[in-house]
């Protein structure tokens, strides 16, 4: 990735904050009164409060970062691997952490097992922000994935698919790190398009708050809508409809997001007594991710695009689902609906696991891969045409 300081497309000079930007600054500091914050929540409106606030707290600080990538020239430039075409500031994920994380502190939604979340996502955006501003090699930002998901690990949060014993334990160990490490990669591959990989965050979120607060685990509910919230704040500079985007995630964001969502995936407890059913529901909610991570990953391998996990690491291309839809449908914002869609599929059968039992999950997964088999056949017939 090129990355050019001398900004020559933006005019320097400084440009005021557009209105709606001032406004959602006012909201934010409103919200952080005190009796503000405590009418809501008497109210039992505390989820509507952690949603306006990391909403406005991300609409405010958004437009901030426009300015600035435009002034020192943190820009993302077109180019044959990028799917837009002016250079554009890739630092939206700044505004979409600030938002999340205000909303989190302010409210005090740490629970058990959170803040080494927040550390390691922490890290993970400000490794993806170096990374924005002067490309890193794949294996360093392989570690610092690796380093994070050990973070997460040694505070007790870990999949637990696997019985109790010494065998299981490791077992349970090395399928979290997998399982963090793939779910973040998968998603920041997803940042390809206007509003996908924002939209993507959102629609997962709240399926997973969704079965959170069927589950009574609120604290993870709040953290979903926190999510959700700077997402929303972030959208409408990231996603204008016909017109280009006014900023980018960029890698700090992306990977932020990716990693937080798999993270709340590993420390919600998605059944009752029943493990299989409780790691089926974020299978089918992040089921979009893994089976594109799934296919890029048999498809390089079998045309011989990739012989080596260094290659693997390193190797970029147009071949995620994204690219592949767009070239079957004819168009990004078709592309754009045709996921959004399949993952509103999963997402409610993920809801339907509420009361499901071991046989009704496996039911559930095999219609998930027959979902996905049918927009493989999709893109198969539109390559023989």
């Amino acid at each position: 990735m090129e990355t050019d300081f001398t900004a020559p497309y933006y005019p320097t000079k400084r440009r005021p904050l557009a209105p709606v930007a001032i406004v959602a600054m006012l909201g934010t500091l409103a919200l952080a009164m005190h009796w503000i914050r405590e009418l809501f929540i008497v109210q039992g409106l505390r989820w509507l409060y952690v949603l306006l606030f990391a909403f406005l707290g991300a609409g405010a600080f958004t437009p901030i970062l426009v300015q600035a990538g435009r002034r020192w020239g943190l820009m993302d430039l077109p180019s044959e691997r990028r799917a837009h075409g002016l250079p554009t500031p890739r630092l939206g994920g700044i505004a979409v952490y600030f938002g999340f994380i205000a909303s989190v502190l302010l409210n005090s939604i740490v629970p058990d097992g959170m803040l080494g979340i927040l550390l390691a996502g922490t890290l993970l955006l400000i490794v993806g922000v170096l990374d924005d501003l002067r490309e890193l090699s794949a294996p360093v930002k392989l570690l610092a994935q690796a380093v994070a998901a050990c973070i997460v690990i040694v505070t007790g949060k870990v999949l637990t698919l696997f019985p109790a014993g010494p065998l299981g334990d490791v077992a349970n160990v090395a399928l979290t790190l997998f399982w963090i490490i793939g779910i973040t990669n998968a998603f920041n591959f997803f940042d390809g398009m206007d509003g996908l990989a924002t939209g993507l965050a959102m629609l997962m979120a709240g399926f997973m708050g969704l079965v959170a607060f069927e589950t009574d685990q609120p604290g993870l509910g709040w953290l979903s809508i926190a999510v959700i919230g700077a997402c929303m704040g972030f959208l409408p500079y990231n996603f204008r409809g016909t017109h280009p985007a006014l900023i980018f995630l960029g890698d700090g964001g992306s990977t932020f997001l990716g990693f937080t969502l798999a993270c709340l995936a590993v420390k919600g407890n998605w059944a009752d007594n029943n493990p299989i059913v409780s790691f089926s529901n974020p299978l089918l909610i992040f089921g979009v991710l893994i089976y594109d991570m799934v296919h890029i990953t048999v498809e390089r391998i079998a045309t011989g695009k990739v012989k080596t996990i260094h290659e693997w690491l390193a190797y970029v291309g147009k071949d995620h689902l994204h690219h592949r839809l767009e070239r079957a449908l004819g168009s990004r914002q078709a592309s754009i609906a045709m996921i959004f869609t399949i993952t509103t599929c999963l997402g409610l059968s993920a809801l339907a696991l509420r009361h499901a039992g071991t046989g009704e999950a496996f039911l559930l997964l095999t219609q998930a891969c027959l979902i996905v088999m049918m927009v493989t056949i999709l893109e198969l017939s539109t390559r023989r045409r």
